[in-house]
């Protein structure tokens, strides 16, 4: 199988979500993509099956950020300081969802680790909370305020959130890697009462971290970029083509 590696730099919302769509809806038995992409202007991107009320796209739109939603599911992200990647793989690569994500989990962390040593600290989330559960909690409107088997922590936090789905032609995983703290922000777009909007903002700040908070300087995002490629073709035994 050929592996194809793009950069396709910033854009929109919709224009992110429509080329992942394509990636897969196209991909041949015979290929594979990792893809990196970044969001211009911020976007609030919604699981499949949320609920857009959840958001205030009056807010958002007065401070000039989108609202999308994902084909994916999982729930709702503001993608703002963060390198985003996703990856296409045929239904004829004969490894089931679980393996994927494990096997993308592992070049995601390689990737880190390549970029800075401290990264090996990183760890995986061993446990798959109860979603149902946790769907009727106030802060169950953010995807980063819960972590799913084999998603990645730096100590105890969430570093990268990521959303899989199968299709027809094959399956789609992309996800955020948190860079810079702005994805917080999310909070003040919120459609919830001012006391569940504290509760929020302080699991969230408790639940996640981010690159430039753990390393305490400006990330190169190419750099970045680089390395978590790396990862993939160290984890996956592949060299991409461009």
């Amino acid at each position: 199988m050929k592996w194809r590696l793009l950069n396709t730099g910033f854009n929109s919302g919709a224009y992110n979500m429509k080329f992942d769509l394509d990636l897969v809806n196209s991909v041949k038995p015979s290929e594979a993509f990792l893809r990196f992409y970044r969001w211009k202007p911020y976007c609030i991107s919604l699981g499949h099956n949320q609920k857009i009320d959840d958001i205030n796209p009056e807010l958002a739109k007065a401070d000039k950020i989108d609202i999308v939603k994902r084909p994916t599911g999982g729930r709702a992200i503001l993608h703002a300081e963060e390198l985003t990647y996703s990856v296409i793989l045929p239904n004829e690569s004969g490894l089931t969802n679980e393996e994927i994500y494990n096997l993308i989990s592992n070049a995601l962390v390689k990737g880190l680790i390549f970029y800075n040593p401290v990264f090996k600290l990183l760890e995986q989330e061993n446990l798959q909370p109860d979603f149902k559960k946790e769907y009727g909690k106030p802060q169950s409107i953010l995807c980063f305020s819960s972590t799913a088997r084999h998603e990645i922590k730096f100590d105890g936090k969430k570093l990268i959130g990521s959303a899989q789905r199968r299709m027809l032609n094959g399956l789609l995983q992309h996800g955020s890697i948190l860079v810079g703290d702005y994805h917080k922000n999310i909070v003040k777009y919120l459609n919830v009462p001012p006391e569940n909007k504290k509760l929020i903002e302080k699991i969230t700040s408790e639940k996640t971290t981010e690159i430039s908070s753990i390393l305490k300087k400006e990330i190169e995002y190419e750099e970045l970029t680089a390395a978590i490629a790396r990862g993939f073709e160290s984890v996956w035994g592949i060299k991409f083509y461009t």
